[in-house]
């Protein structure tokens, strides 16, 4: 799996003094990730949103993917959508990804935004221990995780048995050849946030004596064994993403690992297992990602997943905005407002013409500003919009 840019770019040094509207070129370059191209750099962020009754995807859910892809985003990764397994949702009206009707739901949403010249991925989600009884579909279902644990000392839900496990496994494998089949143009795994798969690779979450717990490599048994299921359904030439991060909804300062060598020996399974592209998880991009590093480097998470693995990685974490996550909505960490940053739009250019990144992902100012793209690139900054929570029950 490989990543070719279609243009040269402009390294920083190049640009410096032709202003930022030439600094910010980079961010529209189009580039080739194996079989998946891309007009420009930018990638919608998944977000969740509750428009979809019965786990159904309707004709809201499609206008709302078709008018960022009309508006030039690069790759959309859907709203995380549950796999076929009993436990896997924890949220009333999210979509699912099984089931004939859901499945017909999605393939309107894939048309539609193919129609706009736009590519797009889902994001294949089980809660794990953050459900709670009484939730669609089945109330009487409890949560399933590795230890039976919501946080280090909260019990929630049950320990899941092997076959629990096995379950999963299949139901995230047929979703994701479900989604090559309605035309998807890759799949992303919700392995981050601390959700099911965060809750395997979570010490805290994960007390387990068998061969899924252990050690921090041991821990990515079971992603690994998702992702090499996947693998197996839909051929090497579609596109896995791994979504990834340190913090939990349950504890925004948890940390996987404190060093390059703990990252490089945690991600090199979930290679070998076939990710191709990392989306890494943090809650402000700016921030590097180990303070004591032998290099003292300035890069963040996604620049060393890039640096230790060689893979293509998404960049994501309150792009645009001057505020980061806060509170919680929907299970997430979301402020209620957040102001407009451009400086910081320069300084993602300018980093992914050094190759620190390859995608950058835009989250809640996507929401609130479907145009955002376009308004970037055309430097009409002063059109931008203050993203507000109350765009996320804005229909479209």
């Amino acid at each position: 799996f490989f990543f070719h840019p279609h243009a040269a770019i402009p390294d920083a040094q190049e640009s410096r003094g032709l202003g930022d509207v030439y600094k910010r070129q980079p961010l529209f370059q189009p580039i080739t990730l194996g079989p998946l191209s891309l007009n420009n750099r930018i990638v919608m962020a998944p977000m969740p949103r509750t428009f979809s009754p019965g786990g159904v995807p309707n004709d809201l859910v499609v206008a709302y993917y078709a008018l960022r892809a009309e508006n030039e985003v690069g790759l959309i990764i859907t709203e995380g959508t549950t796999v076929g397994h009993k436990a896997a949702n924890g949220y009333p009206r999210v979509p699912a990804i099984h089931g004939e009707a859901s499945l017909a739901g999605w393939k309107k949403v894939v048309d539609a935004v193919h129609a706009k010249g736009g590519k797009i991925a889902p994001q294949l989600w089980h809660v794990g221990s953050v459900r709670k009884e009484g939730v669609e579909p089945d109330p009487s279902v409890p949560g399933h995780s590795p230890s039976g644990l919501f946080m280090p000392g909260k019990p929630n839900g049950i320990t899941m048995t092997q076959q629990d496990i096995d379950e999963v496994v299949e139901a995230f494998a047929q979703a994701a050849a479900d989604a090559k089949d309605i035309g998807f143009d890759a799949v992303e795994v919700h392995g981050a946030h601390g959700y099911l798969i965060d809750q395997f690779f979570w010490e805290g979450t994960n007390v387990r004596d068998d061969s899924y717990g252990g050690d921090l490599v041991a821990r990515t048994k079971f992603a690994v064994e998702i992702v090499r299921a996947i693998r197996a359904r839909v051929g090497e030439d579609f596109p896995i993403i791994f979504r990834f991060s340190q913090w939990k909804q349950q504890d925004y300062d948890a940390r996987l690992v404190e060093t390059p060598e703990e990252l490089k020996a945690f991600l090199t399974p979930l290679v070998d297992a076939g990710v191709d592209i990392f989306h890494c998880s943090t809650r402000r991009y700016w921030e590097k990602e180990f303070e004591n590093s032998a290099t003292d480097s300035e890069l963040n998470l996604a620049g060393w997943i890039k640096k230790l693995t060689g893979k293509p990685v998404i960049t994501v974490g309150s792009v645009g905005l001057n505020t980061s996550f806060v509170g919680a909505e929907h299970g997430m960490a979301m402020s209620a407002q957040a102001g407009i940053e451009t400086s910081s739009i320069t300084q993602l250019a300018e980093r992914v013409a050094k190759n620190e990144f390859d995608l950058v992902a835009v989250g809640r100012a996507l929401i609130q500003d479907p145009e955002w793209v376009i308004k970037v690139r055309e430097n009409r900054l002063e059109e931008l919009q203050d993203y507000s929570k109350e765009s996320l029950m804005q229909l479209v």
